[in-house]
């Protein structure tokens, strides 16, 4: 056997060598994949997302505004570190922002049992909500509670940013992405546990019954623009709504939503995520009030595409004002299914070349929810296989909510559509987090 140096290695033979050569190459080619991976910015056409300025993120980072964050307090300090000056942010591993637990955020003197007793709607009644109760009442006790719980859980994310998960296990459970008043931010290849809100209002005005209804979204997109969501999971994991308990006959809701776009946020794409096993899970548009109108009117632009909903109760989405290009996307229903898309005040959705596959028993009429008079298009879907004129069956199954033809738009920032029958496939299989390459 002969030796020979190969790179100041003394090795066994010339097959060696070119073996310590590939390796070291093949080394070098998967660390600048993943140096690559983290710059990657959102390709043109490729949604809202991609219009005017396109969606950059932290792509344009130097050395000292690249961070690697295991821990909720190593990310809140990567988020803050240079304000809006490009960064990347690597999580790695899973990150827990749920805090010690929901005692730690109780102010002094809060007491759940007392709460549940002053507001029974035997003794309060229905018709007066609990906007007006004083600081040291259970009900004030309680926001303060809450907003102990707030300044925890929620994240605040500078412009210029990407957000990324290192490998096939990063994400977060609890944590609040508040994307707000910025932008340019990318969020890719991250697990999000739902957020749990360990201290839900009670509306006795809410419907007829009264709510219990909760904060935090797990992203919410506030008056933002250019964002990219790409490749990750949002799901209540080990917390289901099947898990909570009910007070004066309501679930006691402790989710409120997976991603939300809201208050004149616009240019938004959201590509290959998975959301799953959640009730109201993507709002564009959170109210029908003049106010909202005029701040929302012109606005929420959003593509979805590639996405995998599944064993969803509604909203996915329900949209309000904004022209949202829905298409390429798996719908999976299975028990408690509300509706898919909410039509809503002012909405011009266009759903086109998505999948639907439903359970014996739900009807394909469901997946249309009109909340309010306003035209959509809807074009080549197809339910279990076959396609179908989702506008045509609604109104046949549910003539008491008519929808109206014809968005008013046509969409033109899309690359890839495939054919709606190959969508379950591709889909199912490389969607959400741990399937970036």
């Amino acid at each position: 056997m002969r030796t020979q140096v190969c790179h100041g290695r003394v090795i066994a033979s010339i097959v060696g060598c070119t073996a310590l050569v590939l390796g070291v190459t093949g080394t070098a080619a998967a660390h600048a994949q993943h140096r690559e991976t983290a710059r990657q910015v959102l390709g043109a056409n490729d949604g809202w997302g991609s219009y005017g300025t396109g969606t950059t993120g932290g792509a344009a980072a130097d050395a000292a505004h690249v961070h690697t964050v295991t821990d909720w307090a190593g990310f809140k300090a990567a988020l803050a570190d240079g304000g809006s000056a490009p960064k990347i942010i690597k999580v790695k591993g899973v990150i827990d922002a749920d805090g010690p637990s929901c005692d730690s955020f109780q102010a002094p003197g809060y007491d759940f049992d007392a709460y549940l007793a002053t507001y029974d709607p035997a003794v309060w009644g229905r018709d007066r909500t609990l906007d007006d109760e004083p600081d040291d009442s259970p009900e004030g006790l309680r926001r303060a509670s809450a907003a102990n719980q707030d300044a925890y859980i929620k994240a605040t994310v500078p412009a210029n940013t990407t957000i990324i998960g290192v490998g096939r296990n990063a994400g977060f459970h609890g944590a609040s992405l508040q994307i707000k008043d910025v932008d340019n931010v990318i969020v890719r290849n991250l697990a999000f546990e739902s957020p749990l809100d360990c201290f839900p209002q009670w509306d006795p005005t809410d419907t007829a019954d009264g709510n219990w209804n909760s904060e935090y979204d797990s992203a919410v997109v506030y008056n933002s623009t250019h964002v990219w969501m790409d490749h990750n999971t949002f799901t209540d994991g080990d917390h289901p709504d099947s898990t909570l308990p009910s007070y004066y006959g309501r679930i006691y809701q402790q989710h409120d939503g997976e991603l939300d776009v809201v208050k004149g946020a616009d240019y938004v794409t959201a590509s290959w995520n998975v959301f799953e096993d959640h009730d109201k899970t993507i709002l564009i548009g959170n109210s029908d009030s003049a106010s909202t109108a005029a701040v929302d009117r012109g606005h929420l632009k959003v593509t979805f595409h590639h996405n995998l909903f599944s064993n969803l109760v509604e909203r996915a989405p329900r949209v309000r004002f904004g022209q949202v290009d829905s298409y390429n996307n798996h719908f999976v229903a299975k028990d408690g299914y509300g509706y898919s898309y909410g039509i809503g005040l002012e909405s011009q959705l266009v759903a086109q070349h998505n999948a639907f596959t439903l359970p014996d028993g739900i009807g394909a009429g469901t997946i249309l929810k009109r909340w309010n008079d306003a035209p959509l298009t809807a074009d080549d879907n197809y339910v279990n296989g076959r396609r179908v004129d989702l506008i045509a069956v609604h109104n046949a199954e549910v003539p008491t909510e008519i929808l109206r033809s014809g968005a008013g738009w046509t969409p033109t920032l899309r690359t890839r559509i495939d054919p709606a029958r190959a969508v379950p496939a591709i889909v199912d299989h490389h969607a959400g987090a741990g399937h970036l390459h």
